[in-house]
């Protein structure tokens, strides 16, 4: 009986010695396996746990697991990193040779929902639009040239002349290089090769142009009383701008007015921002893309029913006031809407910078081109209470009892201007009569 049972007893190690190698064959590289003898009335489970591993071996082996896991992890970020280079080098490629960039989103709160930022230098654009900006420019100009001419024939000036001649001159001579252009784009001349060189040839003159009639104009200041002007932004740019000299007090109501003109589209842009540390929408103006006018008080935003972007002056007003955040638009002395809940029981913050025709990404920068402001703009006042009706009427009829305002007074003398902004003589009421 004893040897019927010690054979079957070796016959079992040897069947599980048998499949135990078979079992080494699901592994990759040498494995080897140990039979070890048993006698019948031991436990295999215990026996298995007196013959394992050692502890320091099985230390040994967890921490090669666990560098191994480590270097496999490090391994798989290197990876993502090199997928994450090809995608943005491929997303360039495809965005140049489309000509649209991949747009990034507004901090704060605010949207971008077409369009790019572009922080160095003007929007770009093609050939067309190009075109268009560039007579735009010289329409800006000739417009200021014939105000210099009137000036010059009241005052008899022949330097005055000698100079707009020349002035004149050289405007012929750049739309003569705009038709030229027009020419090789309808040809399809390879010159179109150099555009990027001819456009920085324009737009050098056109620079040199402007700083050359606003020396010019800069003459008729001793003649015309500092409130008498306006800026005039021609191009969307993110260098054209102005800068108010002082800060805003702390205010708990506000009335903001001015007179803009604009055919810009889409959106005239950002006709003035205010920011402060930690907060750049502190309280801005801005119709931008397809949106509606939109006034940002702490970054809380209510839309605007204006309509102003027709080529004619238009004047308008928003009144706010802390309690309730109650506010109301005014265009043309005339009231078109109002709301609550604009920003509630936020004062405004003291200490913040102010900036005319650009809007700011971050305190005193951060210039989008596609946010900037295109046209004309001027009798900029900031008052630190709610206007009644009949004082915004005043202000846009111009009003011989219009007011000016008592935080921020339109005048030459509170602005530093930047970019090739020009500044001419305006005439409120002149275009009214």
């Amino acid at each position: 009986m004893w040897a019927t049972r010690s054979g079957f007893s070796w016959r079992l190690l040897l069947f599980s010695c048998v499949f135990l190698e078979s079992l080494s064959q699901d592994f990759v590289g040498q494995t080897q396996f140990i039979c070890t003898s048993v006698p019948k009335d031991v436990d295999i489970c215990a026996a298995t746990l007196q013959n394992s591993v050692p502890g320091e071996d099985l230390k040994t082996t967890v921490m090669q697991l666990r560098e191994t896991v480590l270097q496999q992890k490090e391994t798989i970020i290197n990876q993502k990193e090199t997928i994450r280079e090809l995608t943005s080098k491929l997303a360039r490629c495809e965005s140049q040779s489309g000509g649209v960039e991949p747009g990034d989103a507004r901090p704060g709160g605010r949207r971008k929902e077409a369009g790019t930022k572009n922080t160095m230098g003007d929007v770009s654009r093609g050939p067309a639009e190009t075109l268009t900006q560039l007579s735009q420019t010289l329409q800006s100009l000739k417009q200021r040239l014939e105000n210099l001419e009137q000036f010059s024939r009241s005052n008899n000036s022949v330097q005055t002349n000698s100079l707009k001649d020349l002035l004149q001159s050289k405007i012929d001579d750049l739309e003569k290089q705009v038709l030229s252009r027009v020419n090789s784009i309808e040809e399809g001349k390879p010159g179109l090769r150099n555009e990027t060189e001819q456009r920085g040839r324009v737009e050098s003159t056109l620079t040199s142009l402007h700083q050359r009639i606003t020396d010019l104009e800069k003459g008729q200041r001793e003649n015309r009383p500092l409130d008498k002007f306006q800026l005039t932004f021609p191009l969307r740019t993110n260098y054209m701008y102005a800068k108010v000299k002082k800060s805003l007090p702390e205010m708990y109501a506000l009335t903001v007015c001015m007179w803009l003109k604009s055919n810009a589209s889409p959106g005239v842009g950002t006709p003035f921002s205010y920011a402060v540390p930690g907060q750049a929408n502190e309280l801005v103006l801005i119709e931008w893309g397809n949106n509606p006018m939109e006034i940002l008080i702490n970054d809380k935003v209510a839309k605007l029913p204006f309509l102003i972007n027709d080529g004619k002056w238009h004047h308008i007003c928003i009144t706010w006031t802390t309690r309730d955040g109650v506010w109301e638009a005014y265009q043309d002395g005339v009231k078109r809407g109002g709301g609550e809940n604009l920003a509630p029981y936020h004062p405004i913050k003291p200490q913040g910078l102010l900036i005319l025709g650009q809007e700011q990404d971050t305190y005193g920068g951060g210039f989008d081109a596609t946010q900037a402001f295109v046209g004309d703009l001027a009798n900029f006042h900031i008052w630190d209470r709610k206007l009644s009706e009949g004082e915004i009427y005043n202000l846009a009829t111009c009003s011989s009892k219009a007011q000016v305002g008592n935080v921020f007074a339109w005048m030459e003398t509170n602005l530093d201007i930047y970019g090739g902004a020009s500044k001419w003589t305006f005439e409120a009421c002149r275009h009214l009569n």
